[in-house]
């Protein structure tokens, strides 16, 4: 069945949507728009949580968000490469979702899995509205792609002011505790990048950015497409 959405994002691990734009996904979400996430992973590769929480982790971010459906390919984490099955099971997503516009991670990233999301991502995109592509689905054409930043942000070409929904992406990426908390039983836990400290740098970036705007949060976007501003 298919859902007709507003917006679909994608990320290769769950958590990736979150952290790059948690709070324009609440800010559309608020205003009634029909909004979804598409995690490629279950993110089995993580050091520390398991597949179990954290699926319990992001069906809680995605209730605090307002999400109109979350989904998972469940494709290999750290096995991510650009093959055919990959790319059709992504193009079979975006048309059954039929977002009008879709979201990927920036196509630069410390991370290969999220650079890797962001060429499939785009491949699907364009098999999309090929009619004669997997023509046992009915093709779509995405109007807008956009990408956000995980780990390394670059100059943005649009800018979102977030200021009143901010709060809301705390909480989200708080439901990740496995992921962004230190824990005090060091048996099963690794310390990593994100759970030193990484929440507080996220916040520090958009607050930044939104100060370049006179906005007190910020979350930044890219476009390969041109924007387009029509005044009247």
């Amino acid at each position: 069945m298919s859902t007709n959405l507003d917006i679909l994002i994608f990320g290769a691990h769950p958590d990736d949507a979150e952290i790059g734009m948690g709070a324009t996904i609440y800010k559309h979400t608020k205003a009634g728009k029909r909004v979804g996430i598409c995690d490629l992973t279950q993110a089995e590769m993580s050091s520390n949580g398991t597949v179990l929480t954290r699926k319990q982790e992001a069906d809680e971010a995605s209730t605090i968000l307002g999400l109109t459906v979350r989904t998972n390919l469940g494709l290999p984490d750290r096995g991510l490469f650009m093959n055919l099955e990959t790319v059709q099971a992504i193009t079979r997503e975006i048309r059954q979702q039929r977002p009008r516009i879709v979201f990927a991670p920036y196509w630069i990233d410390r991370h290969p899995d999220h650079m890797m999301c962001s060429k499939l991502v785009d491949e699907a995109v364009f098999n999309a509205k090929l009619r004669n592509y997997l023509p046992e689905v009915s093709p779509v054409t995405v109007e807008r792609m956009y990408y956000y930043y995980i780990n390394d942000h670059y100059e943005p070409q649009l800018i979102v002011d977030v200021s009143k929904e901010y709060y809301m992406k705390r909480e989200a990426l708080l439901a990740y505790k496995t992921q962004f908390e230190a824990a005090d039983d060091t048996t099963n836990y690794v310390p990593t990048p994100i759970n030193q400290g990484f929440l507080e740098r996220i916040e520090a970036q958009d607050s930044l950015l939104g100060q370049r705007a006179n906005y007190k949060f910020a979350e930044g976007f890219a476009s390969k497409q041109p924007l387009h501003f029509n005044y009247f």
